[in-house]
């Protein structure tokens, strides 16, 4: 009982030794992420407050505005997809989108794509949007990861995408089933999430430049109530089609 009596305290010293350092660590991280936020505003303000030119009110131009424009009218040419129908006026939410109808063998897909329209034109609720417009129920939402490696004379540029994955269904037919993928892409990569676009784009303008962005959804027909998994090699494989020659041709 004596010796039990004494290792107790003994235990509860060395936790609270153990909680000690761990809070340590937190507030070291925390000093280091507040530091670094420090210097990026100190980087975009001070610039700002002795030229009165704040980024946000004036930020820099779009240089690749007119490829931008360019895909708005005229769409994309992928390898081993031939192009149906190609629509640019569908207004969907406030917004011009071009709308693709492809084929590959005997695969049909819509592909929709959203090019930036100026300098200040940021992504926001394309996603919210195109669910309203065609009255989608969704579920099984995840996301889907992949890389494009494109190679040149100079160097070989690998980008990372994150893209939404999700099946859904219209409101007024159920049995019209689809399997869906969605993403903002940029030059160096790409995302479903307008955070990760705007972190992008303010590394961006800390060199004057702009993360110039394209959103994209394909949605592939697929039979009523069946698994998304069986359409994720195809939309994968077209997606990296997609990203690539976004990057060579218009971001």
């Amino acid at each position: 009982m004596e010796w039990k009596n004494i290792s107790q305290p003994s235990l509860a010293i060395k936790n609270m030794i153990s909680a000690r350092k761990l809070l340590r660590r937190y507030q070291l991280s925390k000093i280091i992420v507040l530091l670094f936020l420090l210097v990026l505003v100190g980087v975009v303000a001070i610039p700002g407050y002795v030229t009165g030119r704040w980024p946000w009110t004036n930020p820099p131009p779009v240089v690749n505005l007119k490829e931008l424009k360019t895909l708005r009218q005229n769409g994309l040419i992928l390898p081993g997809w031939r192009t149906l129908r190609t629509q640019n006026h569908v207004i969907i939410g406030g917004h011009r989108w071009l709308v693709q109808e492809i084929q590959n063998n005997q695969t049909i897909a819509v592909l929709l794509l959203l090019p930036q329209n100026g300098p200040k034109d940021q992504p926001q609720v394309e996603w919210v949007d195109i669910k309203g417009f065609h009255r989608w129920q969704t579920d099984a939402d995840r996301t889907l990861s992949f890389t494009v490696n494109l190679t040149s004379v100079a160097n070989t540029q690998t980008a990372t995408i994150e893209a939404r994955f999700f099946r859904s269904r219209t409101t007024q037919n159920p049995q019209q089933t689809f399997a869906v993928l969605q993403w903002y892409a940029w030059r160096n990569g790409g995302s479903s999430a307008t955070s990760r676009w705007f972190w992008e784009d303010s590394i961006a303008r800390l060199s004057n430049r702009r993360a110039s962005w394209v959103a994209v959804c394909i949605i592939l027909p697929i039979q009523p109530n069946a698994d998304i998994k069986i359409a994720e090699p195809i939309l994968e494989s077209l997606g990296k089609i997609v990203q690539a020659k976004l990057i060579a041709e218009t971001l």
